[in-house]
């Protein structure tokens, strides 16, 4: 018996091979499936995906043994790896020095052996995929082109595994990464609200002590310090809301009448001379009634402060299919410029429009709505003109 030498690029081969991450790794259907049709077209009892590691044969799908793995020493595939060839074949192993005797044969009286080697773009060659027979044999051209034509299969499977742990490897790093700034927000978000609290508090306290010492540009520099604590206050408000969201969803879906939502609606956010108008019909939906509430109250509270009309006026719709509900928000406010509808979803992306009250948003409100819908299954499309204000539309999944 000659035991198989190892390839000059042996380091590099086996650092390709733990690339794909099968070593040790439990039987797949895949890779079953494939054993099995290649022993039926072969018509053999032994047939094999291997993978070669240091100092054994590992194998990843074995018709016809017990044992999943067997030493790299006796292997007839770390033969096969070393031919150029695309395909290895011993007819009989009794005749030939380098296997007469292997235990393999003497043992199991493994006699015939053919074998793919699994070659990876990088012209590594990581194992084989082979079958055996115990009664000396020829492989006829239908069967060789089938076994290479399915070794180029496994191929393709090992890759694809290497690329699903990749992804499921960058999806993990960016689940731990988007946990630590969820947390980084939280801290930051509590650790600013003290002291914004206490200028709020001060800014309150010199308007009504000192507001009639100061001259008129004393009271500005007040007015400005005031507004900014306001902006900086509903930023803060606005990052915790979008990284809450993700709790928000967690809430189960429970049978809701939209007519206690749009009420609930029309208490806290219509005072003095605004208009809502919605559906009269007491509708029932089946829906995450945190998630619809708070996309409500977004989309209705930035038509309301964006709104420099005598009268306010803001309307709702509904309506619904087999798979989706339908709901738009309309309002009669200053609209939106063409060229920022694209982004203004995007979070942080503020307008230099002011609000009512004259303040500028935080440019997360409608990031948080467009997170809660997607993560809902629908969508949402902006309708707008400058001057005549703009439709929301948006779409939540059953």
């Amino acid at each position: 018996m000659i035991a198989p030498r190892f390839p000059d690029n042996e380091r590099e081969r086996l650092e390709a091979v733990k690339s794909y991450k099968l070593l040790d790794t439990l039987p797949e259907k895949d890779y079953d499936n494939i054993t099995s049709l290649i022993a039926a077209i072969c018509d053999t009892p032994i047939s094999l995906v291997t993978l070669l590691d240091k100092e054994r044969n590992f194998l990843k799908s074995h018709l016809g043994v017990p044992f999943s793995e067997s030493p790299r020493t006796i292997s007839f595939c770390g033969h096969a790896i070393l031919e150029d060839k695309e395909i290895f074949v011993i007819e009989d192993a009794r005749e030939d020095d380098r296997f007469r005797d292997n235990p393999l044969v003497k043992e199991h009286n493994a006699i015939f052996y053919a074998g793919v080697p699994l070659v990876n773009d990088d012209n590594y060659s990581l194992g084989t995929l082979c079958v055996y027979d115990t009664k000396p044999r020829r492989l006829n051209d239908h069967q060789i082109k089938a076994m290479i034509k399915l070794g180029s299969q496994v191929v393709n499977l090992f890759e694809l595994h290497k690329k699903n742990s990749l992804l499921l490897q960058s999806q993990e790093q960016l689940e731990e990464r988007n946990k630590q700034l969820k947390d980084f927000a939280g801290i930051v978000s509590h650790d600013l609200k003290s002291p914004l609290a206490t200028i709020t508090s001060l800014v309150y306290l010199l308007k009504e002590e000192y507001g009639s010492v100061f001259n008129e540009e004393g009271n500005q520099y007040v007015a400005y310090i005031e507004e900014s604590s306001d902006a900086l206050r509903d930023y803060i408000d606005g990052m915790l809301n979008y990284y809450k969201s993700d709790k928000i969803l967690q809430h189960s879906k429970e049978e809701v009448k939209l007519q206690n939502i749009y009420r609930q609606i029309d208490a806290i956010m219509f005072v003095d001379r605004a208009e809502f108008k919605h559906p009269e019909i007491d509708t029932s939906v089946f829906i995450n009634k945190t998630a619809i509430v708070q996309i409500f109250m977004n989309l209705i509270g930035n038509a309301l402060k964006y709104n420099h009309s005598e009268v306010p006026y803001v309307e709702t719709t509904f309506s619904e299919d087999a798979a989706f509900y339908y709901f738009a928000v309309k309002d009669n406010g200053i609209g939106i410029e063409k060229e920022r509808q694209e982004t203004i979803f995007n979070l942080f992306n503020r307008s230099d429009h002011k609000d009512r009250q004259g303040n500028t948003g935080s440019g997360i409100g409608l990031a948080v709505v467009k997170k809660l819908i997607h993560k809902l299954g629908g969508e949402i499309i902006l309708k707008s003109a400058v001057g005549q204000g703009s439709i929301f539309s948006f779409t939540i999944k059953k």
